[in-house]
């Protein structure tokens, strides 16, 4: 066998440019396999350090929910908006209710002198959102219970702000203006960058009653944050929370409850769920590269069988037995397939890598995704290269030896 392996080597290595130019369908199947696999591993790594953000004993009770059709969209549009009533009805009544937070949205401008930002999220939260979310203040404070109730106009701003409006200059204590209102900076949050391209690091947070102030009605309903008083005890809460909503709502035991409550889990589970069919089908896509690829390697195979009949026959003549020459040309097969799945791995890591930093994903490829790519490109050269091997072991000595 080590013969065989020395001669393939040999014969491929005779004939090099032959060899590149086979290897470049393989290189092209696996690339695009290590960049795809590389990718959606990184999106959902990256999602989940999102997600996970919650806290394993947090949930989010929304109006909308998960939404995977129009039907279902419009169903939801035609619920009640969750309010500061509910909040208060779940701190009551909730027994395993640690702590209830409520937090609203908007877009507006931001200003500050003639600078100004456009669509900037607005964010209105009740004073103890910051003790339920991973949400960490890099300079300054958060606003007090005091300050909430007092409606006071106070504002944490992300680094974007700091960043584009105030040149440089220590933003703490100076004022800003949001929808004509003017609000002081008490607080910056830390930096956490981007996720697919969305800057986390832009917005503007205020108490809840200066929000409402401002915005009045928005026809935006409330996201209530509930953090359970354990971990293992948060089916046991959400229960709790689900029939006071209920009870609340006038929602009959009949019915579907008019509310979602959302944890880290099904989370991830849907967004699974979600991008399954697409790795699918962008594998498939790759592999249809493989297949090509191996089909030129199959070919190339049977020019290469063609052309050295003659040499077939002389090994034969001198004692060499069939399987001696399947391992030979089995051998020149697989070094090129698995030449090419390793220059194809080292192009997808890289692919991988850029693609991620173009998107703000941070891709580190796996030892799965690099793995799946030699294993496939291994099996390439197995399968396509069986075929010409085992015709050229078949060849008859004497037949073989009559070739010019």
């Amino acid at each position: 066998m080590y013969e065989a392996a020395k001669i393939a080597v040999s014969a491929v290595w005779a004939n090099r440019l032959r060899s590149s130019l086979t290897l470049l369908g393989v290189v092209i199947g696996v690339t695009s396999m290590i960049t795809i696999i590389s990718a959606l591993e990184g999106l959902m790594n990256s999602f989940a350090d999102q997600v996970n953000k919650l806290g394993p004993a947090t949930f989010v009770v929304t109006k909308m929910g998960i939404i995977t059709s129009e039907e279902a969209y419009l169903k939801a549009l035609k619920r009640k908006d969750l309010t500061m009533e509910d909040r208060r009805a779940l701190e009551n009544g909730c027994r395993d209710c640690e702590k209830v937070a409520a937090r609203a949205y908007n877009f507006g401008k931001v200003k500050r002198g003639n600078k100004g930002l456009n669509n900037v999220p607005i964010l209105g939260a009740t004073a103890n959102l910051i003790d339920i979310v991973d949400f960490e203040i890099g300079e300054g404070r958060s606003f007090t219970k005091l300050e909430y109730d007092h409606n006071n106009r106070i504002v944490i701003v992300g680094p974007t702000i700091v960043e584009e409006l105030f040149d440089g200059k220590d933003p703490m204590g100076k004022v800003i203006k949001i929808k004509g209102s003017r609000f002081t900076i008490v607080g910056i949050a830390k930096e956490r960058g981007s996720f697919l391209g969305n800057n986390q690091d832009l917005f503007a947070m205020m108490p809840l009653t200066a929000y409402a102030k401002l915005y009045g009605r928005t026809g935006r309903s409330l996201d209530l944050m509930i953090k359970s008083s354990t971990i293992a005890g948060i089916e046991d809460t959400q229960d709790q929370v689900r029939a006071i909503l209920r009870a609340r709502r006038g929602v009959s035991y009949k019915d579907d409850d008019d509310f979602s409550m959302l944890t880290a889990d099904n989370l991830l589970a849907f967004v699974d769920n979600l991008t399954r069919a697409m790795r699918f089908v962008l594998i498939g896509i790759s592999s249809i590269a493989l297949v090509v690829g191996g089909v030129v390697i199959m070919n190339i195979m049977l020019v290469s069988v063609s052309e050295r009949t003659r040499e077939i026959g002389i090994r034969k003549a001198i004692g060499a037995r069939r399987k001696n020459i399947l391992w030979q040309f089995l051998f020149e097969s697989l070094l090129l397939s698995l030449g090419g799945g390793i220059v194809g791995t080292g192009i997808g890591i890289a692919l991988a890598v850029i693609l991620g930093g173009q998107i703000s994903l941070s891709v580190s490829p796996s030892v799965f995704a690099i793995s799946a790519g030699l294993i496939t490109s291994t099996g390439v050269g197995v399968v396509f290269g069986l075929y010409p091997a085992a015709k050229a072991s078949k060849l008859d000595p004497i037949v073989a030896l009559q070739q010019e």
